[in-house]
């Protein structure tokens, strides 16, 4: 987890690749910020999530500690019912800086001790998952790397190079105690280990990060799951139930209110199919003292994990956009106008001139071809783009042979990258205003999908300014 730093570091003093984690750390910090009561609303009680004595549950945390946060008492449930249960640990969450200069009192950067403070939040989670009475042999530690993943689901694939880690240097994972040691940093290797995982564990309950989480690992956990799903649904079709972390001004009330409910971001919730699962006073007491096990993260972000501790745990996924050739175009993102009114406050004066907001996005299928709408708050200025992926998948093909598409729009010109490979601009058609742009993409050049994955942002170089969540959309005549 995090801390507010960015009042802390001035980031330009910074250098890489400290600076790299600085600049990530702040835009997830923004789940830390406060709003009034007055603005929070009490939801509408939620269906409840229930295990039974035929389900076999699997928990994937994109860090060691989210298993804690987000399904600490759901763990205690299935162990309580004696059910079978693994917990994945997508990485080893060794990129976490702040919180290893709060643990260490000193900056940990050079690889070495980078990896020794890996190792340590591993040994963290033995503990933790220990208190909620799961043993050593039902965690699993991936080793992919910290803050890096949604990189790799955007550009290392295939034929692609593998990652490289900032901090550890590393481009395989380095830890001997892991599952598969020496895996490359690869989008095919996190699916090959997902769908070995789901293979040989077969998971009716899967409870997972969420798609509209602010840290980048959250998303990409859940994407690469998404594409394992597709991958083995002929085999089995487990139930999903993601959960959020990092999210801006939420959960509220802050602190430690274990007599409060968890409920969704106001944003959203209407928009996500909502569950709940409600903890007995024990439950939350053994939840509280596992979260403590997490000693480093504890002891510099106490006051962002507190808020967990609730009567309830909370889980919610956006419904699937079924899309029909030639009907009216369908919303991809709630109305945002006002929600992107409020800048980032890790953003210095320079970026927050060139802000630029995603405020609507809207598909539909028309002659062949998808075409993405896209809604700006102000136009497009110098050093500002604004990017659209639209991936494809289709179950007959590998995905990491599937068109993986990046268009990037700035001020004045467009480019389309497919990874690392640029496609001429007239692949597609664009049609632009000051603060509107219509792409119209030929179904054949993402080899004529059956699904897709979409997402869009908005970025001054290196330093994200917006974005909105991946959404899946399903293809039919």
């Amino acid at each position: 987890m995090v801390f507010r730093i960015c009042r802390i570091f001035d980031k330009r003093l910074l250098q890489i690749p400290f600076y790299f984690i600085i600049v990530s750390v702040c835009a997830v910090a923004l789940a830390m910020q406060d709003v009034p009561d007055s603005q929070l609303t009490e939801s509408m009680p939620l269906p409840e999530v229930v295990l039974s004595q035929d389900d076999r549950v699997l928990v994937l945390a994109p860090h060691p500690d989210d298993e804690v946060l987000g399904c600490g008492g759901i763990i205690q449930k299935a162990t309580a019912m004696k059910l079978p249960l693994r917990v994945v640990f997508f990485t080893y969450g060794d990129s976490n800086q702040w919180s290893f200069l709060v643990y260490r009192k000193r900056f940990v950067v050079m690889p070495k001790a980078v990896k020794a403070m890996g190792l340590v939040r591993h040994d963290e989670a033995l503990a933790a998952d220990r208190t909620l009475g799961v043993s050593k042999e039902k965690l699993i530690f991936l080793g992919y790397p910290d803050f890096s993943t949604l990189s790799i689901w955007q550009a290392h694939w295939g034929n692609s190079p593998p990652a490289t880690s900032m901090l550890t240097h590393a481009n395989a994972v380095p830890y001997a105690n892991a599952f598969r040691p020496g895996a490359a940093y690869k989008g095919d290797e996190i699916l090959k280990d997902l769908k070995t995982i789901l293979r040989e564990f077969k998971p009716t309950k899967i409870f997972i990060s969420h798609p509209i989480d602010h840290h980048p690992d959250h998303r990409a956990l859940y994407l690469f799951t998404r594409i394992a799903l597709w991958d083995v649904e002929k085999e089995m079709q487990p139930d999903l139930y993601p959960y959020l972390v990092h999210y801006k001004h939420w959960p509220k009330p802050g602190g430690y209110r274990p007599d409060k409910p968890l409920n969704p971001p106001v944003l959203f919730e209407k928009k996500a199919k909502w569950q709940t699962s409600y903890l007995k006073p024990e439950e939350i007491n053994y939840k509280h003292d596992a979260i403590k096990k997490h000693r480093s993260q504890f002891e510099s972000s106490a006051v962002f994990l507190l808020p967990f501790i609730r009567r309830n745990e909370l889980f919610g996924d956006f419904p699937v956009v079924k899309l029909k050739s030639d009907t009216s175009s369908v919303p991809l993102s709630p109305q945002r106008k006002d929600d992107v009114k409020e800048l980032p406050d890790y953003l210095n004066e320079e970026e927050r001139a060139a802000f630029v907001g995603i405020e609507d996005r809207f598909v539909l299928l028309e002659d062949g071809q998808l075409v993405f709408y896209i809604r700006l708050s102000r136009p497009i200025e110098e050093r500002a783009e604004v990017s659209l992926s639209v991936f494809g998948y289709r179950d007959d093909k590998a995905f990491a042979n599937m068109p993986k598409l990046d268009i990037k729009f700035s001020s004045f010109q467009h480019k389309i990258l497919d990874q690392d490979r640029r496609l001429p601009m007239d692949a597609v058609m664009v049609e632009r205003k000051p603060k509107e742009i219509v792409i119209r993409i030929p179904l054949a050049l993402l080899k004529n999908p059956q699904r897709i994955l979409t997402s869009a942002q908005s970025y001054m170089d290196s330093v994200p300014l917006d974005w909105v969540s991946w959404r899946i959309i399903e293809l039919s005549d």
